[in-house]
């Protein structure tokens, strides 16, 4: 099955989110899909944060990860998943937060450097350290559509969607079909 990364596939606001989100619908195992499932996805993946991530600027331009690395960044990609949804529903568990730390230690032990470019593990790990020392886990949340982890930049923390063009307009075509339903008697 071929997948092409877009836009909305890096609504989360930072690459570790992002890249935690690279799970759809996972808490649904009939339907969950994993996209670092396939190789090429994976590595197509930082060529794409490279286009549309949040926090391309700051890493530069994104390398795959290499080979002997990719079940350190799937480790990783769970551990971030695992205690920002914690954190989120202040549910904090300081071992979530070790395993977190752990995996992060673990992909910077191993990290390599190719040429000028960062491997995506290495920035993706670095950018979970950045989020675990925020001082706004408020900032954080999960959206009620698709359960993907991202940041709220808003001036007034209002957001709820991940990403307005999709998930919020999914909401708002939901709730039209229900209410004409409703006015309908159907």
């Amino acid at each position: 099955m071929s997948f092409t990364w877009t836009a909305h596939r890096f609504a989360g606001g930072a690459l570790a989110l992002d890249v935690a989100n690279s799970i759809v619908l996972r808490f649904d195992p009939a339907r969950r899909i994993d996209r670092f499932a396939d190789v090429t996805a994976m590595d197509s993946f930082a060529e794409a944060a490279n286009r549309f991530g949040a926090e391309n600027p700051r890493f530069g331009l994104l390398a795959p990860v290499p080979a002997e690395n990719r079940a350190r960044l799937l480790h990783l990609r769970e551990a971030t998943d695992r205690h920002f949804r914690a954190e989120i529903s202040a549910k904090g568990r300081p071992e979530l937060l070790a395993d977190l730390l752990e995996a992060i230690a673990a992909v910077l032990r191993s990290a390599t450097v190719q040429g000028d470019r960062l491997p995506l593990d290495t920035a993706t790990a670095q950018s979970a350290l950045s989020l675990a020392a925020a001082a706004e886990p408020e900032r954080l949340k999960i959206c009620p559509n698709c359960g993907w982890l991202f940041l709220d930049r808003s001036r007034n923390r209002s957001r709820t969607w991940c990403d307005m063009a999709v998930c919020g307009n999914r909401n708002k075509a939901r709730l039209h079909y229900h209410r004409n339903r409703e006015e309908t008697g159907r």
